[in-house]
């Protein structure tokens, strides 16, 4: 042991460099390039990527210990409708009509190899500019929305 340091302070260290114990998710996405409607760009798209697959992490965390979240995002619709301005960023206009967010997602819950729940979902919310997001200055805080009410209702089983 190296005596200037603390057998607390290793202890901390070895708990924050230990694999973390809860559950991630697995998540894909099949064929973005031909998906409804995501970002154009290569970055912007897998910002997005990476927005939706710690959202899951963050879900699956609530999940029982040993089980895994799989998913798999067959098509994604944002919220609103792309306007490109210029030609290194598009704007995103959020009107409330037609152009409500949509996920069409193909899911399991896993433990020890085995498949405990599965299904496949269509989620849409039309009336997603009359609700208060919890994520309200967040990017894709309507999908996110979406995904926490299917992640409890189909995923968790509670209403």
């Amino acid at each position: 042991m190296i005596p200037h340091i603390r057998p607390a302070a290793i202890a901390v260290a070895l708990l924050l460099a230990a694999p973390s114990a809860s559950a991630t998710a697995t998540v894909t996405y099949v064929q973005p390039d031909k998906m409804t409607d995501v970002p154009r760009y290569p970055s912007d798209r897998e910002q997005m990527e990476i927005t939706f697959r710690e959202h899951l992490d963050k879900l699956s965390a609530r999940l029982p210990a040993g089980q895994q979240l799989v998913v798999e995002f067959l098509d994604i619709d944002l919220a609103g409708d792309v306007f490109p301005r210029v030609p290194v960023q598009d704007i995103r206009v959020l009107k409330g009509r037609a152009d409500w967010p949509r996920m069409h997602l193909r899911y399991r819950i896993e433990q020890d190899g085995n498949v405990l729940r599965s299904g496949e979902r269509q989620l849409a919310d039309p009336n997603y500019l009359m609700t208060t997001s919890r994520y309200d200055r967040e990017l894709y805080a309507h999908e996110k929305d979406m995904l926490d009410e299917w992640f409890r209702k189909d995923v968790l089983g509670t209403r």
